[in-house]
């Protein structure tokens, strides 16, 4: 089975200050640099063949480059507590319409089409229990900004867990024309 999902790597210029802002929240897993992207579709576990499908199928998208900027801090929880702590992305009309033509694109490889709203974002932490200093933390990064970046490709990523958290790989790329 292939842990996969779609995504676009940030250029080393955003993601060193992300880098730079990571600490002093307790209980905090961040995320290292190999791990650091903007995610346009999670996929999940699908077999080989599919695999190689949803692969092909992305090679189909066709789609200007354009360029993105962070914009704030926000966290995401499930069944009511913290799990997740992330720099925003401004939502602007082409890397929305991005998601929405990748989405289409998977789902013709017999996914299901993805049901939660789409929230751009760069994870920086993950908490099994969110501790002491999170608050202080979304208060001081709360209004965290990047210079808009150029967006000229995307990539799909395998996710393997071991024994340090997720190792990610690009085992695909696709150039924006």
């Amino acid at each position: 089975m292939h842990r996969l999902f779609v995504a676009i790597r940030p250029p080393l210029s955003v993601r060193t200050p992300l880098l730079a802002l990571m600490g002093g929240v307790e209980g905090a897993r961040w995320q290292d640099d190999t791990q650091l992207h903007l995610t346009l579709r999670f996929i999940g576990e699908v077999d080989g063949r599919t695999a190689e499908d949803i692969a092909t199928a992305l090679g189909t998208v066709r789609f200007p480059a354009f360029a993105v900027a962070l914009s704030g801090i926000g966290t995401f929880d499930r069944k009511g507590r913290i799990d997740t702590l992330w720099a925003g992305a401004v939502p602007v009309e082409p890397l929305v319409t991005l998601h929405r033509k990748i989405d289409r694109v998977v789902a013709g490889c017999g996914l299901e089409p993805e049901r939660r709203a789409y929230v751009p974002h760069i994870t920086l932490a993950r908490f099994t229990r969110a501790g002491e200093g999170l608050g202080a933390f979304m208060a001081a990064q709360g209004a965290l900004s990047s210079p808009p970046f150029p967006v000229t490709g995307f990539s799909l990523y395998e996710s393997r867990i071991g024994k340090d958290g997720a190792y990610y790989e690009a085992v695909a790329e696709y150039p924006l024309v």
